[in-house]
């Protein structure tokens, strides 16, 4: 299960404005909110799972506590605003390299003008949804660093439900079914290790190489330039720059 990276592919790779700790509070911000209006339980995570696993999330990457508790009075109404909502674009970039956009929004006009106009510009076109949706699945995937490795522990992670396990170096991808990644992380975490990201992204079925640097360079200035929206998420391709 070893020998293919899909996670080294599916979004190029990180923008730095995506690296911001400001942008990276609000995103989880967002999914707590949205968390906590569709999975009930009053804001209270021990009667809403995915509102856990926002928590959770949110915690490793070193949200303040103060963040997650506004976030939870928004979903549940105490704070005033409007819904946050996901939505989901699509674009076919430089290359004609397909290209899913995450996007956690408070106002879908906004945020459907401002993609579309940064797509535009940027060199893409806009797409439907469905006619780019199909490429991709949707998964858990999990990357931590793991500088001491064993096959006991990769025999346990397909016992939970691991379908590609990849290292490079003393950092380790694990891609899952959607019910599956949260024990994965959960193991992992009780290994030691140190749990970089987690959580259900979108995963090109085939990933295409990319043959042309120019074209690669184009696209990998395509998928910064529509993540430095405030109200993107997160952009997958099926573009292999590796």
């Amino acid at each position: 299960m070893s020998g293919h990276s899909k996670w080294a592919n599916i979004r190029v790779k990180k923008t730095a404005q995506d690296a911001q700790r400001g942008k990276i509070f609000t995103r989880h911000a967002k999914l707590i909110e949205i968390a906590v209006r569709e999975g009930g339980g009053n804001g209270d995570p021990d009667m809403n799972s995915s509102l856990q696993t926002a928590i959770d999330s949110a915690k490793a990457d070193n949200v303040p506590n103060a963040n997650i508790e506004r976030a939870i009075k928004k979903g549940t109404g105490e704070l005033k605003g409007e819904a946050m909502g996901e939505v989901l674009y699509a674009a076919m970039g430089p290359g004609g390299f397909a290209c899913l956009i995450e996007c956690l929004t408070d106002n879908r006009n906004r945020t459907l003008n401002n993609v579309r106009a940064t797509v535009d510009k940027a060199g893409g076109r806009f797409a439907d949804t469905a006619s780019v949706q199909w490429m991709f699945e949707r998964k858990g995937v999990l990357v931590a660093e793991a500088p001491e490795w064993s096959d006991d522990i990769e025999l346990a992670l397909m016992d939970l439900g691991a379908e590609d396990i990849d290292r490079e170096g003393d950092i380790v991808s694990v891609t899952t079914d959607q019910s599956h990644w949260t024990k994965v992380r959960d193991f992992l975490k009780g290994k030691g290790l140190e749990v970089k990201e987690s959580g259900l992204k979108w995963v090109a079925k085939d990933m295409v190489k990319v043959v042309d640097p120019a074209v690669a360079e184009k696209l990998v200035t395509f998928i910064e330039k529509i993540e430095e929206d405030d109200d993107v998420s997160e952009v997958f391709t099926n573009a292999d720059t590796a």
